[in-house]
């Protein structure tokens, strides 16, 4: 089947009016009440599950764009839907459903003094531009925390998925029929670069930039606006491999963290092997990582062990590949493991694999990165494994929000003051009364 055209794609020329509209909407979306959002959601997740067609037929119109135009391994692989990933978003947003609303949440109450009372509490952020490559099956999962969570977003997807992302917010247009309640403009696609240009100058509309993509397009977005952003830049993941591993356990991670899903930002990308086992592990793995695909590139002590692999240079260490390719270095120690990782990361999902728990500790403590794991997959970095309800995005950054963002990082939070006629002239000078300030 069909739908119009969505209603919900300005293009650059009305720009300004459209970050109006979202921000009112915002107002609007914030004053929502949990069940009101909850219904919302139910809806979204029927209507997505009853066009799955129309999705699918939409994607197969990008995909076979992208292979006209020879689009990388990489982006080819997180531009496809099938049923399996619609029926996974569907099940997601229902899952949403059942965690707690991030917003109204109670953080601390104080009586300053008789009658006069102050509440910590939860707030949604307000409307959010975010700017991802690619991905269709982002905009469900976006909208989905945005609905729960009561904030307004304002979305621009990558080109490659044009027909599919629209095709997503014509069913947006479907669920606003359905329940009158959401404010309009609560969500809007953005179409052209030149409009995210713009947004980028309207900090009295946009409360949040997301970008979710490249490097390159972080640091676009970082220089060219007065916005706070959230996001990350690379995913230069690392894994080391500690003489106290168990090997068969050891090889099974790394190969996991590497092919589960390469093209993604918290892919394995650097194998950090100890030098007292580094004999026994790499001929392992290497036999391993080449049935399964991967590429191997390594230092001049992992060459000797491996002569038959590419050398490694200086930037490999700080290279994203988002495909089937590996580095590999042999180091001196656990604190040199720590200090590679520190200097040549991107402070996004960094793993130890060993048995010895006074290690694991020091390595969890000591590597400065939004996701620290201990004989564990960097691939379990996300929203939904970490039961989030799915993700936002993930931030690298140290603000409010780190790691996966799910509803919680949607949030933030102000100040209630309840008072019964209470002036601060009683509280200065010789005859100021005390404040109580005792937690209620």
């Amino acid at each position: 089947m069909s739908l119009p055209p969505s209603s919900s794609t300005p293009s650059a020329l009305n720009i300004e009016s459209t970050l109006q509209a979202g921000k009112t909407a915002f107002l609007g979306m914030a004053t929502l009440s949990t069940a009101q959002k909850n219904e919302a959601l139910a809806q979204f997740a029927e209507i997505i599950a009853q066009h799955a067609d129309l999705l699918l037929a939409e994607n197969q119109k990008d995909i076979a764009q992208a292979e006209a135009d020879a689009l990388t391994p990489s982006l080819y692989q997180r531009l496809k839907l099938d049923a399996g990933k619609i029926a996974q978003l569907v099940q997601g947003i229902r899952d949403l459903i059942q965690l707690p609303d991030p917003a109204g949440q109670v953080l601390g109450r104080t009586q300053l003094d008789d009658g006069l009372i102050l509440e910590k509490i939860t707030v949604p952020l307000g409307l959010i531009g975010i700017i991802f490559e690619s991905r269709p099956d982002v905009i469900p999962q976006i909208l989905s925390l945005i609905l729960k969570s009561g904030n307004a977003v304002v979305l621009k997807g990558g080109r490659e998925a044009t027909q599919t992302n629209q095709a997503f917010m014509q069913l947006v247009d479907k669920l606003n029929a359905a329940c009158p309640w959401l404010p309009p403009h609560w969500a809007t696609l953005l179409d052209g670069r030149e409009a995210v240009q713009q947004m980028l100058h309207y900090p009295q509309f946009v409360d949040l930039i997301i970008p979710r993509g490249s490097n390159q397009l972080v640091q676009s977005i970082m220089s060219n606006t007065k916005i706070p952003v959230l996001g990350h830049a690379d995913g230069v993941c690392h894994l080391y491999v500690h003489p106290s591993v168990k090997l068969d356990q050891a090889v099974a991670v790394a190969v996991d963290a590497k092919i589960q899903y390469p093209s993604a930002c918290n892919a394995l990308e650097t194998l950090l092997v100890d030098k007292a086992i580094a004999s026994s592990f790499l001929p392992r793995f290497a036999q391993e990582a080449q049935a399964a695909g991967i590429t191997l590139r390594g230092c001049k002590d992992t060459l000797l062990l491996l002569p038959q692999i590419d050398p490694a240079s200086d930037a490999d260490w700080r290279t994203e590949y988002g495909d089937l390719t590996l580095s590999i270095k042999v180091v001196p120690s656990l604190d040199a493991a720590i200090q590679h990782i520190n200097q040549y990361g991107s402070h996004h999902t960094d793993a130890i694999l060993a048995q010895d728990p006074a290690v694991l500790e020091h390595f969890l403590n000591a590597v400065d990165s939004a996701c620290v794991f201990a004989n564990a997959s960097t691939r379990f970095a996300d929203g939904f494994r970490f039961g989030l309800g799915a993700e936002i995005g993930i931030s690298t950054a140290k603000t409010h929000a780190r790691g996966p963002v799910g509803l919680e990082g949607l949030v933030i939070y102000k100040y209630k003051l309840r008072g019964q006629g209470h002036i601060v002239a009683d509280y200065v000078g010789t005859t100021a009364k005390p404040f109580q300030h005792q937690a209620l």
